[in-house]
């Protein structure tokens, strides 16, 4: 499967409005947002576990990286609160559920294959103090990508020119960038030259975002 594979256009999923797909395990369930292959694929998806849903025991050949959206997501290293940021990069392993639900916000197969930083952490315990109607927090920087964190009051206006493409997903609030109105789980795409301009809305805006990650996307290893 190739879904929004193209990365040299603007892409824009308003996945809160999107159909849930079931996946291959019972209880749950998909809205892909970008995807290269099947179920081995290099994939961004917001994934829902119904109560007492879980996946089986695998390893990240791959890795993974993904955000608590809401409810409580579960293995056996432990619970992970809606807000936490969790990095597992190749080799990792678990066995992932939710005892009472849960959805997240999902990147499989955009490690580098040598990468062994895992972490998790608590997103809003890593912002810094607002400066021009914004509060910000760096969650991850590597060579290839650097992932962050911002809360908009309303108004305020978020700009971003990084090289390599800009990802982001609306956490809570909306914000207008280009022609577009990007509200709770819209997720927007730009590719590599498009700079980002956006503006929070009436009740302001939280944002996960990842830049100068593009050039290195391609299909898993399999």
């Amino acid at each position: 499967m190739d879904l929004n594979a193209d990365f040299a256009k603007r892409v824009v999923v308003h996945a809160g409005d999107a159909p849930w797909i079931a996946s291959p395990m019972p209880g749950v369930d998909r809205r892909m947002l970008d995807r290269i292959g099947d179920e081995v694929a290099r994939a961004t998806s917001i994934v829902r576990y119904a109560p007492g849903s879980a996946f089986s025991a695998h390893t990240h050949t791959g890795g993974e990286e993904f955000l608590v959206l809401e409810g409580v997501f579960q293995d056996e290293h432990g619970d992970y609160p809606a807000g936490t940021y969790v990095r597992n990069p190749p080799t990792t392993s678990h066995t992932p559920g939710a005892a009472e639900g849960c959805t997240i916000f999902v990147k499989l197969w955009q490690f580098d294959l040598e990468d062994r930083t895992q972490f998790r952490m608590d997103m809003d315990a890593q912002l810094k103090a607002v400066q021009d109607g914004i509060a910000q927090a760096e969650l991850h920087r590597d060579v290839r990508e650097v992932v962050s964190y911002h809360v908009l009051e309303p108004g305020a206006v978020l700009t971003e020119d990084s090289a390599g493409g800009i990802e982001v997903l609306v956490l809570d609030g909306s914000v207008h960038e280009g022609a577009d109105d990007l509200v709770t789980w819209s997720w927007l795409r730009l590719p590599d030259g498009a700079p980002l301009h956006a503006t929070a809305g009436p009740k302001g805006a939280r944002l996960w975002m990842k830049t100068g990650h593009l050039p290195f996307a391609q299909a898993p290893m399999v």
